[in-house]
């Protein structure tokens, strides 16, 4: 089977490699021509050391080469470029093809979900979509470290292929029907990590994270059901496995961007620091216009967006969260 894949990113390396050690044939497209380059000469990642490139994988800077007669193509670029990548690639997309995404975000101007993006782009095209999602850092992917993962489709066909191509020893593959919660969930555990991180950055420890997190879950859910999503979704893996993976794990961008801020660096700042995309930052956006739509409260999502934006210091947010008028919590 043909695999392409789309963004020469930690995790669109890391899967590739995964895939082409288990027999496929896999061919990895990147933006940037010398970044392909250098990859295939090198054979390894700047961003993910001790990795080893198979010799089986081909790069290119051609997409039309990553996406024609290929089985599978795996979207693995930043949420903020999956539209420009799909338009880029959709006169080489053939009918038949599942096209899988991993870039977990929201759209801030259509509030679509990573996969509403992509059927948005090749509407009119037979294609299935498929969201892979889950607690699953690149780094240990690369490893071969254990990793569960769910493969979200409302085509349960194209759901069961996903989770036979991809699973194997190291990686356990859920099926699951609920595209749109498994999708939130991606996106929003993002926010929450960056509080996990800010709370870190100004020195609280286990007792604020786990409140962190744990509140952070009841936001995610409470705008999830209020959007349609399923309940049961959120206490999986899509939901609180990779939240608690993503607010706790030193292998975490947006952990590490919310300790940079926490420790009162800008948003900006921190970006740079850290080197890569935080994808926690480009979902605030949506994340702040679907809590007007929905008429929700999500008052951790708002306190970091106000953080980011400099309208309060992170000391103070804390104090406004903990000064919240009581409630009971099972009123989600």
């Amino acid at each position: 089977m043909k695999i392409g894949v789309l963004g020469a990113g930690t995790w669109g390396m890391a899967l590739g490699r995964m895939l082409a050690n288990d027999g496929y044939e896999v061919t990895v497209w990147s933006h940037n021509e010398e970044h392909a380059r250098e990859l295939d000469q090198t054979r390894r990642h700047k961003n993910l050391p001790g990795m080893i490139i198979p010799d089986s994988i081909r790069f290119t800077f051609d997409i039309a080469e990553a996406c024609t007669d290929q089985k599978i193509i795996l979207c693995a670029v930043p949420s903020v470029h999956v539209r420009s990548t799909m338009e880029k690639a959709k006169d080489h997309i053939e009918d038949g093809q599942i096209i899988v995404d991993v870039a977990k975000g929201i759209e801030t101007d259509t509030l679509y979900t990573m996969t509403q993006v992509i059927e948005d782009v090749l509407k009119g095209k037979d294609i299935r979509t498929v969201a892979l999602s889950g607690p699953t850092h690149a780094e240990e992917v690369a490893k071969d470290l254990p990793t569960t993962i769910v493969s979200a489709s409302k085509d349960e066909e194209a759901a069961k292929t996903v989770q036979e191509v991809f699973m194997n020893t190291c990686m356990r593959v859920y099926t699951n029907e609920d595209v749109l919660g498994v999708e939130l969930c991606g996106a929003l555990k993002n926010i929450i990590a960056l509080a996990s991180g800010i709370s870190s950055g100004l020195g609280y420890g286990d007792n604020a994270r786990a409140a962190i997190i744990t509140r952070g879950m009841v936001e995610m859910t409470r705008l999830g059901l209020a959007m349609g999503a399923h309940k049961d979704t959120f206490p999986g893996l899509a939901g609180i496995g990779d939240l608690i993976v993503t607010a706790t794990s030193v292998h975490s961008r947006n952990n590490r961007c919310g300790n940079l801020i926490g420790q009162g660096k800008s948003a900006e700042e921190a970006v740079k620091e850290v080197g890569m995309v935080v994808e926690g930052l480009n979902a605030l956006p949506a994340a702040m216009k679907l809590q007007e739509k929905y008429q929700v409260e999500l008052p951790i999502i708002s306190m970091v967006d106000a953080i980011v934006k400099g309208k309060i210091d992170p000391k103070s947010a804390v104090a406004q969260l903990m000064g919240r008028d009581k409630k009971n919590e099972n009123n989600i």
